[in-house]
């Protein structure tokens, strides 16, 4: 018999980026795991720089009683939202992992996506209503700023975050500097500028992006 303890918390990294994939991951935790990550200062990710993410992570997956990551390419993500919102696309991407979990957690509190964080929990209960997950959580909480206020969505948004700061490391090495790959981040925007002026952009830029609209409508030296 599962333990009625074990929490699953789920965050992302990447969602609002222009380069590169959207990470989503789910971290499950009994009582001694959340100890552990709590002991170790685990917080949210963007309080975290990026060498104490990396430091922390394989600590964080082995507290754990389960984790799960899900990637979802740009290519992808522009495929998607010809169909559905960001937001019904990452719901529909948690519901997924959260039957893709053995561990069978009673409670999964999600980082909501939404401006109004119950719709969004709605919008999860409605997908597994929908779905074949055999072992449902029985409760499922949706906040904002959930991974500052939960050490089990902490713990996801960290695991998240390295595993996109991975994926654009890589892009990195055969690329040179992209930047963080966030449309706030000027290296970012010199890179798409770049890749303006050669007339195409790779598939792991997000072309459906309004950055990316901005970009063509605009003459390089104005954007």
């Amino acid at each position: 018999m599962y333990s009625l303890k074990r929490v699953g918390g789920g965050d992302e990294a990447g969602r609002a980026a222009v380069i590169g994939p959207l990470v989503l991951a789910i971290a499950v935790y009994d009582d001694e795991g959340r100890k552990t990550i709590k002991e170790l200062g685990v917080r949210d990710s963007k309080q975290l720089s990026p060498r104490q993410r990396e430091e922390l992570e394989p600590h964080i997956k082995k507290a754990a009683v389960e984790w799960e990551v899900m990637t979802v390419s740009a290519s992808d993500i522009d495929r998607r939202r010809l169909i559905e919102s960001l937001n019904a696309m990452e719901a529909r991407d948690t519901v997924a992992l959260i039957g893709q979990l053995k561990s069978h957690p009673d409670s999964i509190i999600i980082d909501a996506t939404d401006s109004i964080a119950e719709n969004y929990r709605h919008r999860i209960l409605h997908l597994l209503a929908e779905t074949n997950v055999k072992h449902q959580p029985t409760r499922i909480i949706a906040e904002h700023k959930a991974d500052a206020n939960y050490l089990e969505v902490s713990a996801a948004s960290v695991i998240a975050k390295v595993e996109r700061d991975r994926a654009i490391k890589e892009l990195a090495k055969q690329y040179g500097d992209i930047g963080s790959g966030y449309p706030a981040d000027e290296k970012t925007i010199a890179f798409l500028k770049q890749l303006k002026a050669k007339g195409e952009y790779p598939p792991f830029v997000r072309k459906s992006w309004e950055t990316i609209e901005k970009i063509k409508q605009t003459a390089l030296s104005d954007f």
